[in-house]
């Protein structure tokens, strides 16, 4: 008898934890999954929009570039800053802007490699910085080139971004 009472509390509890931990596991019915609520006072975080990548001419406005000086690790290097904004309605994936700085005879005597790690949105700002080893045989200004991952760049002098 005791037997008894003991398998049926024993079944009556371990359908009650079954039927309990099932509704836990429920989803709703249209579908979707139920998103937490902010908390008191916060602001959902909104997800930023990502515009398609540019493919083909893509169009850059930049200022002009700032060559300068500079002794860095015991080393003189010339410290170049160009800001760049993108004016293409797409973004712009796998920017790159190479300096070459040329002697007299126009042999290539040194230069730097910029490369922009994530797509460059629209209407959105950079600075971008090359380091290049001073050679006493540089001569004039250097040369800039433009490319990105999936066609060419249009560019456009602006006095100031």
């Amino acid at each position: 008898m005791n037997r008894l009472k003991l398998t049926v509390t024993v079944l009556t509890g371990a359908a009650l934890l079954t039927t309990s931990a099932l509704a836990v596991q429920a989803k709703p019915a249209t579908g979707q999954a139920a998103q937490p609520a902010p908390a008191a006072g916060q602001a959902p975080a909104a997800k930023p929009k990502l515009a398609p990548p540019v493919r083909g001419e893509a169009e850059l406005a930049y200022t002009t570039p700032v060559p300068k000086g500079s002794l860095e690790g015991g080393k003189q290097f010339i410290v170049t800053t160009i800001k760049i904004k993108n004016m293409s309605a797409g973004a712009i994936a796998g920017l790159k802007v190479d300096e070459y700085w040329y002697d007299k005879t126009g042999a290539p005597v040194g230069g730097d490699t910029f490369r922009n790690p994530k797509p460059l949105q629209p209407g959105e700002t950079i600075t971008v910085t090359l380091h290049t080893p001073r050679n006493d045989k540089m001569q004039g200004r250097p040369n800039y080139e433009f490319k990105h991952a999936n066609g060419t760049i249009k560019m456009k002098l602006v006095p100031k971004l």
